[in-house]
């Protein structure tokens, strides 16, 4: 059996609002073979998510650099971390450095949004691309479309919980992108049938096992996807290969 690798998990250690160090996820990992992880900076160690009008401050942008530094600094025996950058309004790439693995670009409904006209999202977005680096997207679904369809060709999209909180899975199949070559999906907290689903219209090759930790279990997670009884190779290619596929093509600047 090969090693499983969770797209998708979020550690820290500014906000204390809920259960969510990297020693918390750890102590999940008993007894399952997941021995690689991608992971994302909590929200609110980014942006006040329950500020419409939130405004950025010096604080703010200290508190984002450190956040993500700290993912960075993530060497655990027996796990292999992925540390993705969080992104926000002052479009910061140049904090990038050859050990991000990809780009966290979240918000929801009712939070501050994303300033997609300003000539530095295009920029950061350039900075992406030359580096090749995937981009976990959770988005409203107006604002999904926007980005797959006129922002970021070229980018590889990882849309989480196939869609979930993008607008859900069937409008965005409805729009298209699930058929598009640069969008991907994870699994994370996805229901069976829409799992199922995707496999039958789409194929394999472009989906991600996620647990979305702490929000969900990553051990429940992975049992959900090991009872469909998928065929071996479809398996292995969600939990691990695809992954890895996608990680070798990153551009190590």
């Amino acid at each position: 059996m090969s090693s499983v690798i969770d797209a998708h998990a979020h550690c820290g250690v500014i906000d204390r609002s809920m259960s969510q160090s990297f020693e918390a996820y750890a102590r999940q990992l008993a007894g399952t073979d997941i021995r690689g992880t991608a992971l994302f900076s909590p929200v609110l160690e980014i942006y006040d998510r329950y500020d419409f009008h939130f405004t950025d401050t010096p604080a703010w942008r200290l508190r984002r650099q450190k956040s993500n530094a700290y993912l960075l600094s993530l060497d655990p025996a027996g796990l292999t971390v992925f540390p993705y950058f969080f992104i926000w309004n002052d479009f910061a790439v140049e904090q990038l450095t050859a050990a991000h693995c990809g780009i966290k670009w979240h918000r929801h409904a009712g939070e501050p949004v994303y300033r997609y006209d300003d000539p530095k999202c295009r920029a950061a977005v350039d900075e992406i691309r030359r580096r090749n680096l995937p981009v976990v997207l959770e988005e409203e679904f107006d604002n999904t479309i926007r980005f797959v369809l006129e922002l970021v060709e070229g980018v590889t999209v990882i849309i989480p919980h196939l869609g979930l909180l993008n607008g859900g899975f069937q409008s965005i199949a409805e729009a298209g992108l699930w058929e598009r070559k640069n969008v991907w999906a994870d699994t994370a907290l996805a229901s069976e049938y829409e799992i199922r689903e995707y496999l039958r219209r789409y194929g394999p090759s472009r989906l991600l096992f996620g647990s979305d930790f702490p929000f969900g279990s990553p051990s429940a997670e992975l049992r959900k996807v090991r009872s469909l009884g998928l065929d071996p190779e479809v398996e292995a290619a969600v939990l691990s290969n695809n992954f890895l596929r996608l990680q070798a093509g990153v551009v190590r600047l």
